[in-house]
């Protein structure tokens, strides 16, 4: 096995991961990874070293994730309902009625640096994997894979209102997570 094949083998379970965020069915998360490494070998020659080479894994893979929703489009689409924990309205815990903070978030600083830290990454992954079924799939869909509105819609048959509520709701409970599991300990420190 060559060197490049042995370092996109290694990448694999992370690739798998990113999948499985996406997708949640773990056949279809295995079908995109394997879609994703047989392309990188194919041509290896394609990876041309101006990225790092699980950022152009991540590329590839990012393709191979909306071609299985696609795919799948039928199983794929969830009803449209809230899911247990989205019952308690995060906004009348968070805001004011006048939308100001009840309790002001801590000082993050410059979060850049933070983002280069592994540990930050971490430490979001887990806070992404808490997001409740349907709001981290959609959070997914719009951020790691930049669909546009009008396609992420049409994949999960939510409608916009409902979508820009559950990316709402999303980026509140990550927010909150954050703050819980990353800043305020590092404000102890």
């Amino acid at each position: 096995m060559s060197d490049f094949a042995t370092r996109v083998q290694a990448l694999r379970p992370e690739l798998l991961r990113y999948a499985r965020h996406q997708l949640r069915q773990d056949a279809w998360a295995e079908d995109a990874v394997s879609e994703t490494v047989l392309a990188a070998l194919e041509r290896p020659q394609a990876f041309q070293g101006g990225s790092q080479l699980k950022t152009w894994l991540v590329g590839i893979l990012k393709h191979k994730v909306i071609d299985q929703i696609r795919r799948h489009r039928r199983e794929f689409a969830l009803p449209s309902r809230d899911d247990a924990d989205e019952s308690q309205d995060l906004d009348e815990l968070l805001f004011h009625p006048d939308g100001h903070w009840r309790e002001m978030p801590a000082d993050w600083g410059q979060p850049g640096p933070a983002l280069q830290q592994r540990q930050f990454l971490t430490v979001l992954d887990a806070c992404i994997e808490r997001l409740p079924g349907q709001q981290g799939r959609i959070f997914l869909m719009r951020e790691w894979l930049e669909l546009e509105t009008e396609e992420i819609c049409k994949e999960t048959g939510v409608s916009a209102t409902n979508l820009f509520v559950l990316l709402h709701r999303a980026r509140l409970r990550l927010r909150e997570c954050l703050q819980i599991h990353w800043f305020a300990p590092a404000a102890g420190r």
